[in-house]
């Protein structure tokens, strides 16, 4: 059973949307009971997936018994263990809240829910490119039908352009992998890095080129500037449980770019225009996400720019490329990802129970919850705009001692120049939602046990990021530092290894 531990991820929610789909017209509340036990077993299988990553070294799993390069390989390091392990957390705080009642404005929700966990614990896992393009389109076909369930004009209209936009960016993934694998004979990721530095500098353009265009590619699903506009309608404009889990989405294409950039392209002339555009991008991405958090007028659009703060704030790390950014950088997106769910979630409670206004930053009648959710909104606002003493402010200040030199001019700035923006738009919406006079009496609905169960799952990641900094630090580092040893992972699979040239060695 051990040795098919890391395949049970894509099985197990592969499974259980199947027999949600065969099962016919199962009565809703077994439905709801078999996704919510199949989430809770996950965040189970990623736990042990975390320990036994822990260990340091590569665990694999040869499809079909196929050895790599030729065959199909699952790869478990610390990296994909986190990301799995985050995507189980976050998804069963989502699939918690839509059993409450989301999930029974649309069909099949829990089926399709659980065939867009397929597609990103396959991403996260596979160490194939071509197999992360193919889960790349199962969870993409998967946030087309989760975007528009329950239909709308809204969710319609955001839902087409997110579709278009997602065809050409598989349309030039698929390019990429052409002039990838025409340059270098494989599609293994270790593989693919190990012949890009053996390549003559005629084919190491093309395969610069071919990086670049790959970078692209992720960047769009990363949501980086000038590849963001869609986002903020696009999250606004879905059901809330789904915009949380699509908080994760975003990091799908950071952690892309990430696996590429330290394992295929490592020894490439690409790498520096991979960090430039990454810390440049990231860096204009901060600053116009920070005025669009001010210029936002609805909860849910605000929370949308607060995610764009986040992305930019990890695309920076990623830029600066060094153990320190990159310890910082994860220990912030496990942080950034499960508040920016708990966000959209608390705005749905907070809309529902405020009439016709919904999330809208304008007066309305008096909630009927004000202390429990404006409690709980005080907790997400500290958090996300980066104050002590939560894990915001602790993931912020790892960032910046990471900087260096000419960096801190830049990021420093930038970066407290949005948190201070998301400290003003929170504290005006606080404001509206719950210190500025009313109009009408509280109708809406209570909060249910359900609905409250999946925020505070997601919320207490804030004080125990905290609690438990110090081991999650570690962790973190230890990730970084096997991210910048990529000829490790060759040297696991028994291929040949390249040794990454030393100062005193010749080219």
């Amino acid at each position: 059973m051990a040795q098919h531990l890391i395949i049970l991820p894509i099985l197990l929610p592969m499974l259980t949307a199947l027999g949600l789909l065969l099962s016919g017209q199962v009565p809703t509340p077994w439905q709801r009971r078999a996704s919510i036990a199949s989430c809770a077993l996950l965040v189970l299988l990623a736990v042990a997936l975390l320990v036994k990553a822990n260990s340091g070294t590569y665990s694999f799993y040869a499809l079909g018994n196929w050895q790599a390069p030729f065959g199909i390989v699952l790869v478990l390091d610390r990296l994909s263990a986190i990301m799995v392990a985050l995507t189980a957390v976050l998804a069963l705080g989502c699939v918690t809240f839509a059993a409450a009642g989301d999930d029974s404005r649309g069909s099949n929700f829990h089926a399709i829910f659980q065939l867009q966990l397929v597609g990103l614990n396959g991403a996260f896992l596979t160490g194939d490119m071509f197999n992360l393009f193919v889960f790349f389109e199962i969870l993409l076909l998967a946030s087309y039908a989760l975007l528009m369930h329950g239909g709308g004009k809204a969710r319609i209209g955001a839902g087409m352009h997110y579709v278009v936009l997602n065809l050409v960016g598989s349309a030039l993934f698929i390019l990429a992998l052409g002039v990838l694998y025409g340059a270098t004979g494989t599609l293994n990721m270790a593989d693919m890095g190990r012949r890009i530095a053996m390549l003559d500098a005629d084919s190491s353009a093309l395969v610069s080129a071919g990086a670049l265009l790959l970078v692209v590619v992720f960047s769009l699903k990363a949501a980086i500037l000038p590849l963001y506009f869609w986002l903020p309608a696009t999250y606004a404009a879905a059901p809330a449980p789904i915009a949380a889990l699509f908080a994760i989405m975003t990091k799908v294409g950071l952690y892309a770019i990430l696996r590429v950039k330290t394992l295929v392209f490592a020894d490439s002339t690409a790498l520096v225009f991979i960090e430039g555009w990454l810390w440049w991008g990231g860096l204009a991405t901060l600053l116009l996400a920070g005025i669009g958090v001010l210029a936002a007028r609805d909860m849910r659009t605000m929370v949308a720019y607060l995610v764009l703060v986040s992305v930019g704030t990890l695309m920076c790390a990623a830029g600066m490329g060094s153990t320190a950014s990159t310890t910082a950088l994860l220990y912030y997106l496990i942080h950034t990802t499960l508040i920016a769910g708990a966000l959209f979630l608390l705005a749905e409670l907070v809309g529902v129970q405020r009439g016709q206004a919904g999330t809208r930053l304008v007066r309305a009648r008096r909630l009927r919850q004000p202390a429990l959710l404006g409690g709980m909104f005080m907790i997400a606002a500290v958090a996300v705009a980066g104050l002590p003493p939560l894990a915001g402010a602790l993931g912020k200040l790892l960032l910046m001692q990471a900087a260096e030199g000419s960096e801190r001019l830049w990021l420093w700035p930038i970066l407290l120049l949005a948190g201070l923006a998301g400290l003003i738009a929170l504290s005006r919406a606080g404001s509206v939602f719950f210190w500025a006079s009313h109009k009408g009496e509280p109708n809406g609905p209570l909060t249910s046990k359900l609905q409250l169960s999946g925020v505070i799952w997601l919320l207490a990641s804030a004080p125990l990021l905290v609690i438990l900094a110090g081991p999650v630090s570690s962790y973190t580092e230890a990730t970084a530092v096997q991210l910048s040893t990529p000829y490790l992972v060759s040297e696991a699979l028994g291929l040949d290894v390249i040794l990454p040239l030393t100062q005193g060695d010749q080219p």
